[in-house]
């Protein structure tokens, strides 16, 4: 990748279409839409002309209309549809031989996406916004050069499903999804002309054939505007918060295992809040607050004395650790909250057992007051990260290009 550094970048002025099931909106909330916002601004902030082509969740509006092609209006989330549309999905999943995430995309209402790519085309290159579309519609690797975006090595993921999973149906269930998404994988970073990933550790995952056609992508949080130590403290609402999408099941495991091991040995007097989507069937202990969906994670974050990072499954990078990051909060957490990361904010405390987790809580928060809330500047590490976010991408489409 050396050889690239010498490119002049100005010349790589692209027409792009940035494909993705679920094209960003005003306010996102997930750390799949966060980072996608995060990567299409700085496509656009470099000078390329990029049409999002996708799909919206029913009564959504795109954050940028004219700049959006919305294919259908469609839920694809687990979370968000009945048993009886799950049920549909995984019996499509079998009549096709594709994986259910895959299958679940090519509903009636997604029969145009081929279509809308070709007639708002041609493009100079197509970036694909994770495996599941190009999984679902292999043919839109012939419609341009592509770039693939790996937010996370999919069949992994599918692959800790099954082995976590109690009931032995769900458990073949997550066998068969990681079986078949690997194979999509494998094939598709064979085909792409480049590979984006959002951590170093996907990147090394991919093997060595593909050191040479791929870069790690180091993101921003949703609200970049609040990094550094300057910002006003909100009031301490809680002295430990958590914030996630908790329906996706990665996340899910990370949540229930500080609710279930880490909880009980904490002070019974400590105020716990968790910001996010949940399962509806989540049990809570009587001292944490589910606060449900917030305006912004910032000011959610800011009004906590100490953010719980503990992500215990999945791979891909953790946006919520990112945004902690340039906030300069005081954190504690687990090993895995922290891929990509060399080094660690001074106020961070890694811990793996529910033991250690609950212990340096308790000695973090020790050292918080009013007037010493244990924040550090973050502007430092968000600007960092959005020139290593700009070098990646830079070097991907120069690849793509040439």
């Amino acid at each position: 990748m050396r050889g690239l550094r010498g490119i002049d970048r100005r010349v790589l002025s692209l027409r792009l279409a940035f494909l993705t099931s679920l094209i960003p909106v005003a306010r996102p909330d997930t750390g799949f839409e966060i980072a996608n916002a995060a990567i299409l601004t700085t496509l656009r902030d470099a000078g390329h002309d990029v049409t999002v082509i996708g799909f919206l969740r029913p009564g959504e509006q795109p954050a940028d209309p004219q700049g959006a092609v919305v294919v259908a209006q469609v839920d694809i989330e687990n979370a968000a549809v009945s048993r009886g549309t799950k049920l549909r999905w995984l019996a499509a999943a079998f009549r096709s031989g594709l994986p259910v995430a895959c299958a679940k995309l090519r509903s009636p209402g997604a029969a145009g996406l081929i279509e809308a790519v070709r007639t708002h085309g041609p493009f100079d290159a197509i970036v694909l916004n994770s495996v599941l579309l190009p999984g679902a519609f292999p043919e839109l690797l012939q419609l341009a050069p592509c770039i693939l975006v790996e937010h996370n090595i999919e069949y992994v993921s599918a692959r800790q499903n099954a082995e976590r999973a109690e009931n032995p149906v769900m458990r073949r269930l997550y066998a068969r999804e990681a079986r078949l998404l690997e194979a999509i994988e494998r094939r598709l970073w064979r085909e792409a002309r480049f590979i984006w990933t959002l951590a170093e550790e996907d990147r090394k995952a991919l093997g060595s054939e593909y050191r040479d056609k791929s870069s790690a992508l180091p993101l921003l949080g949703g609200e970049p505007a609040d990094a550094g130590a300057g910002m006003p403290d909100e009031a301490a609402a809680f002295d430990i918060g958590l914030i996630g999408t908790w329906t996706w099941e990665p996340n899910r495991v990370g949540l229930e295992w500080f609710l279930r091991e880490v909880c009980p040995l904490l002070p019974d007097d400590l105020r716990i809040a968790v910001a996010g989507r949940v399962p509806p069937e989540l049990r809570t202990p009587l001292n944490v607050t589910l606060v449900g969906r917030v305006p912004g994670a910032a000011a959610f974050l800011r009004s906590c004395r100490i953010v719980a990072l503990a992500s215990r499954a999945g791979t891909g990078v953790q946006l919520k650790t990112i945004e902690a990051m340039q906030l300069g909060l005081p954190a504690v957490a687990t090993p895995l909250s922290c891929r990509g990361f060399s080094e660690l904010p001074a106020n961070f405390t890694l811990a793996d057992s529910p033991q250690d987790f609950a212990a340096a809580l308790v000695s973090r928060l020790a050292a918080i007051g009013p007037r010493d809330r244990q924040r550090i500047d973050g502007t430092a590490f968000l600007a960092g990260q959005r020139a290593a976010l700009s070098d990646g991408i830079a070097r991907g489409l120069a690849a793509t290009a040439g």
